[in-house]
């Protein structure tokens, strides 16, 4: 493997993405999924501060 993901390994995972979920989906989907990034963002940052004296 060379240089990990090329800009046509991006395209597929659109493709595919797409093709899973359906265009009427997607929105919600990228939007439940920012919103799951953001809470394991602040747990984690929490857990690293309650570790830190």
């Amino acid at each position: 493997m060379r240089n990990g993901l090329e800009p046509w390994h991006l395209l597929i995972l659109a493709v595919v993405v797409i093709a899973v979920f359906g265009l009427k989906r997607l929105p919600d989907t990228a939007r439940a999924l920012g919103k799951s990034m953001r809470i394991l963002k602040s747990e984690a940052r929490a857990m690293k501060d309650e570790s830190m004296p």
